[in-house]
């Protein structure tokens, strides 16, 4: 599927149990997300993507790709005594791509100013990963070349 320099209309939304996945142990996190049940926008504090926006209409992916491969070579260069570990830190880079997302969101919502914005599309149970997939655009995990951030748009339910 072709799409915008930033945005596109979802062919398919791919649905997953979220919730189960914020639980799940990982390095550092052994009883998951830390911010399950405590932060506002995440589950189970959070309605499901079908409860937000109305599925049978026309949802929209909205995303910025944030080029980490030469974040991370810049910081390299400048820190060359960090591990991949630091290079790759979200604390050091998500604070420029979410700058950048907002901007597109802003763009976006020019053309289509009567649409919800989901900013936590994830944590509503949709599968980004997947989701993506159907515009064109495959997501490596980790990120170690481009990393996107992604929103989505739709009717309000």
């Amino acid at each position: 599927m072709k799409t915008n320099e930033y945005f596109a209309k979802v062919p398919l939304l791919y649905l997953i149990d979220t919730w189960k996945l914020c639980t799940k142990p990982y390095h550092g996190n052994l009883k998951g997300c830390p911010n399950w049940a405590k932060k506002e926008g995440c589950p189970p504090n959070c309605n499901l993507i079908q409860n937000t926006i109305d599925l049978s209409k026309d949802v929209w992916i909205i995303y910025n790709s944030f080029n980490i491969g030469k974040f991370a070579a810049r910081m390299k260069d400048k820190h060359p005594n960090w591990t991949e570990k630091q290079m790759y830190c979200c604390r050091y880079w998500q604070p420029t791509a979410r700058k950048q997302l907002r901007e597109k969101i802003v763009t976006f919502k020019h053309v289509f100013p009567d649409l919800k914005i989901v900013t936590n599309p994830e944590a509503q149970g949709v599968d980004i990963t997947a989701t993506m997939a159907e515009i064109g655009i495959i997501l490596d995990w980790p990120p170690r070349k481009t990393s996107y951030q992604v929103v989505l748009a739709g009717i309000k339910k």
